[in-house]
């Protein structure tokens, strides 16, 4: 696990071959962005019990642990351990919008995010893992951001459209966080510090709006129920 895989180091702009620890500052640092969202997700959790918001903030936290070991020790380990909590917050968040803004039944709900994974590495076999720097396997979530939001909005009540909204910011954030990592290694030259920090910042932003908008929508549901 500390020992650095030279198949890794021409990943991203920042290392640039380096093989030492710091060889991405900026890319490691701004992994703080996702102990923030983490942090911001359990405030959340003031006043009321949410188990699955709680694992959405812990899946956020390993986000931030898991990419500043990899993008301080790159290899084949550190990987797994960036990727695997990114991959675990999008199959649980994309669960509970199906069930909780969409209001799916529990089997649809459960059912989604399987399908969502199937669908995912389909893409990535057809097109390969390295297509868009890498990113190729971040479509899938883009899009179920969008079309998740569509949904929730054609419900017309006001806690479905303010998830809506939230969904669809987040959305936008993420499209341009995937094009500045898609860009990275192209515009090395022109930008010697790499894009992929902002994929960072971005990225982070983005979850801490999906918390965000998970715990308001079940205040303003409550709020209705308790208004009946």
């Amino acid at each position: 696990m500390f020992q650095v895989e030279r198949s890794f180091l021409a990943a991203y702009c920042e290392r640039s071959g380096d093989p030492s620890f710091w060889a991405e500052p900026l890319n490691a640092i701004t992994n703080a962005g996702f102990l923030l969202a983490a942090l911001l997700g359990l405030r959340l959790l003031r006043g009321g019990r949410d188990v699955l918001l709680a694992c959405l903030s812990g899946l956020a936290f390993a986000i931030g642990v898991g990419s500043f070991l990899f993008h301080t020790i790159p290899n084949r380990i550190t990987v797994m351990l960036d990727v695997l909590p990114i991959q675990g917050f999008i199959l649980l968040y994309l669960g509970l919008a199906l069930r909780r803004y969409l209001t799916l039944p529990l089997w649809a709900a459960l059912l989604g995010p399987v399908l969502f994974f199937l669908g995912s590495s389909a893409l990535v076999s057809a097109f390969g893992s390295r297509a868009l720097g890498g990113g190729i396997g971040y479509v899938p979530a883009l899009a179920a951001l969008f079309g998740v939001a569509l949904l929730a909005w054609l419900k017309s009540d006001a806690a479905s459209r303010l998830a809506a909204a939230h969904l669809a910011g987040a959305g936008v954030l993420f499209a341009i966080s995937l094009t500045l990592r898609t860009l990275d290694r192209p515009l090395c030259g022109m930008v010697p510090l790499g894009l992929h920090f902002l994929w960072h910042l971005l990225n982070a932003t983005v979850l801490a709006v999906l918390l965000l908008s998970l715990a308001r929508h079940r205040r303003m549901q409550n709020a209705d129920s308790a208004q009946r």
